[in-house]
């Protein structure tokens, strides 16, 4: 060691000297004025001076201006007061280029160099008589790398903190003595748990608020209690919450080493997994299920549960293959008027009668091959070596025509079936199923409810049934259609008030009924021509009768399907603006069963025409289609009484409550009536007795064409003024 004073003359600078060049501080020797004595190695690199040149320096001079007072507080304190512990002070000092840096400085008196106490033996707060130290003993270390690892130790706990702040799982960490460690905001969160409530002594209050929102806490205590006993286990487990919640529990041992310290529990919530995973296990089961239903399709009427077209085209086409079979029998059988059914009841006790059928069709053939459903209401059977086809066809048809209860309505089934038999020529399936189709036809044709064997003369009829729809499809360009006219008269005012264009097709001179052609074209999509044809014919025909007196009108039947077209009430429209004819003075004629199932834009079709002054009449009410009540319900201004509740009246003394009943009902419900089939003075005299408004019969005209029109008023005229005379 260098730079000390003659050591000779210095005992405790020898005591010290070697023990200071041997420290790993640097070590400073002070006199009491703050002049440097001696300084070590260590001294020298710390300040990055020459070791000799400490000595005589102003120990000042080493540290930074800022630091000096904190410095100087420290010497005072060991020179006035040398028994009390002064703590190491964290000041900068300064090196020999003038560089700041961090140093730790603890200062000690030099053994040996004391001073007697003062005269009042009381130097600052050192005990009486205790001596002054001359000389201080300055020891400097370095904390640059400890403030690099504070730094360090900051930036990770930051980074930690800012991770357990950052992920989506609440954690708790757990000391060996029970106490909480630590936890983040996500913990506090998913529990709402206030933090004080985790920094309290005790940990009972958190325990029974997380406990109150466990769905079941038995299993969830008795885990806690299972890794109390087993401190080094891990585990995971579901906890469910009351608040429909689920929580993905994990817990592991904190180790320090081989050593134990704590507990680590994380909670994950899981409830948007859980319900995902839940609503695809149930689209899984849905697709499962429809799977299911689709391959059940493939072979089965997903309504009745019969066998479909598929499966019985491939079983027919089987039979006619196989040569051991003698006899192959297709029995095609169609239910009567069903579309009433659907029209009137709606379209679930439709459904209802499809699924009875089946069943008493099961029942009636049980030893059929196939029994299937082809769509719709049509149903085949195929029978293979049966000694008597017709008599198992009659059996279905009086099976099928038993009554039966569908929606509270009695009903009696009533179906038309045709029989079509593998003869000596031989057939293909197609032309079997067709055979069988047009024996069917016939026997709807011939009054339904009954079945008929194909014969080849009923080819002739289905060609005349073509004939006749090409006959149709040309009816209005060759101008056959025509149309008739049929008064209708007012009792109460004594005059024709109303006359009814009627359609009529006049094929080559051949009268074609209306009952034949008009669902004829319907089902082939001509009614919408036909019809626009007869009410522009019936206008232009009128026009000059209807200008006479606004109080006349002009009633044009109106068909379901016509409603259908987008543009009806426009064209209605224009072809009254064209002939001249006010649109309060047409009024439409439908049926009842216009309006069962009728969508929005057949019930605007109405209104637009309604709104237009055109009024709405129901042709046929009290056929059975609908209840009085229903009147209210639906957009018409006129109910027509059909002529079978007319044909009643005989003699004019019967007493028939529904007649007065029908006519009360809708004039109550601000209707106007009119009594349709009036043919004799008795049944005119009992309607107007009824007021009844209107009155429409042969007894009044029959239906005329528009040159014969003055006769058919002229006949009317006279019928009423007879009618005035009884």
């Amino acid at each position: 060691m260098t730079g000390f004073p003659d050591r000779g003359n210095n005992v405790a600078l020898q005591t010290f000297g070697v023990v200071m060049d041997a420290s790993p501080d640097a070590l400073l020797a002070v006199s009491g004025d703050g002049t440097v004595l001696a300084a070590n190695a260590a001294a020298a690199r710390l300040f990055g001076l020459q070791q000799d040149s400490f000595t005589g320096l102003d120990h000042r001079t080493l540290f930074a201006a800022g630091s000096r007072d904190k410095l100087a507080h420290l010497l005072h304190q060991i020179l006035t007061r040398p028994g009390e512990f002064a703590p190491p002070r964290d000041i900068t000092g300064l090196r020999g280029d003038g560089t700041e840096f961090p140093l730790e400085l603890a200062a000690a008196p030099l053994p040996g160099q004391e001073t007697a106490a003062d005269a009042d033996g009381s130097p600052g707060k050192a005990g009486a008589n205790q001596a002054k130290p001359t000389q201080l003993l300055l020891s400097a270390r370095g904390t640059a790398h400890r403030a690099a690892a504070d730094a360090n130790l900051r930036d990770a706990m930051s980074l930690l903190t800012a991770t357990l702040e950052s992920t989506a799982d609440g954690i708790l960490v757990m000391g060996v003595d029970g106490r909480v460690a630590g936890f983040n905001e996500q913990f506090l969160s998913m529990w709402s748990l206030p933090p004080e409530i985790l920094e309290a002594d005790s940990d009972a209050p958190a325990m029974w608020m997380v406990m109150e929102q466990v769905a079941d806490p038995v299993p969830f205590t008795a885990r806690l209690g299972e890794l109390q006993e087993d401190p080094a286990a891990e585990s995971h487990d579901v906890v469910e919450l009351r608040d429909g919640r689920t929580f993905e529990r994990y817990s592991r041992p904190q180790r320090v080493g081989d050593k134990i310290v704590g507990r680590v529990w994380s909670f994950r919530d899981v409830t948007p997994r859980r319900k995902a995973q839940e609503q695809a296990h149930r689209a899984m089961m849905d697709l499962a299920v429809q799977a299911e239903k689709l391959r059940a399709m493939a072979f089965q009427d997903p309504l009745t549960g019969l066998a479909n077209r598929a499966v019985f085209n491939d079983a027919l086409a089987e039979a006619l293959q196989e040569p051991r079979l003698k006899t192959v029998d297709v029995l095609l059988l169609d239910l009567d008027d069903f579309k009433e059914v659907n029209d009137i009841l709606g379209h679930q006790a439709g459904d209802d009668m499809l699924i009875e059928v089946a069943r008493r069709l099961r029942g009636c053939v049980p030893t059929a091959d196939v029994v299937a459903r082809l769509g719709g209401d049509e149903f085949v059977v195929l029978l293979t070596a049966c000694p008597d086809a017709d008599a198992i066809a009659a059996c279905i048809v009086r099976c099928l025509h038993v009554p039966v209860t569908i929606g509270g309505t009695v009903l009696r089934p009533s179906l038309s079936l045709g029989v079509a038999s593998l003869g000596q020529d031989s057939v293909g399936p197609s032309e079997l199923l067709r055979h069988a189709d047009i024996a069917m036809y016939a026997a709807k044709a011939a009054g339904k409810n009954r079945f008929l064997r194909f014969h080849p003369d009923m080819m002739q009829a289905l060609v005349q049934r073509t004939h006749m729809e090409s006959g149709l499809q040309l009816a209005v360009p060759r101008g056959e259609i025509t149309v008739d006219f049929q008064p209708i008269v007012s009792h109460r005012m004594g005059q024709v008030v109303q006359l009814e264009a009627l359609a009529r097709w006049d094929r080559g001179g051949e009268q074609v009924p209306p009952s034949i052609f008009i669902p004829l074209a319907e089902r082939t999509g001509l009614i919408g021509e036909i019809g626009a044809e007869v009410m522009a014919s019936g206008m232009v025909q009128l026009a000059r009768w209807l200008s006479e007196d606004p109080s006349r009108s002009l009633a044009v039947n109106v068909s379901g399907v016509q409603l259908q077209e987008p543009d009806f009430a426009e064209t209605v429209l224009q072809l009254a603006e064209a002939s001249g004819v006010a649109p309060y003075q047409l009024v439409m004629e439908v049926t009842e069963s216009v309006f069962f199932d009728a969508d929005c834009s057949l019930i605007q079709q109405l209104s637009t025409l309604r709104d237009a002054g055109a009024r709405v009449a129901l042709d046929d009410f009290g056929t059975g289609y609908s209840s009085l009540g229903r009147l209210q319900d639906l957009p018409v201004d006129t109910v027509k009484i059909d002529k079978t509740f007319v044909s009643m009246v005989r003699t004019g003394n019967e007493r028939l409550p529904i007649l007065s009943s029908m006519i009360n009902m809708a004039h109550s419900l601000g209707l106007t009536v009119t009594a349709e089939g009036i043919e004799t003075p008795a049944q005119a005299d009992y309607l107007t007795a009824l007021e009844c408004d209107s009155l429409q019969g042969y007894l009044f005209s029959l239906p005329e064409p528009g040159e014969r029109l003055g006769q058919a008023l002229h006949h009317a005229e006279e019928a009423l003024n007879a009618l005035k005379g009884r």
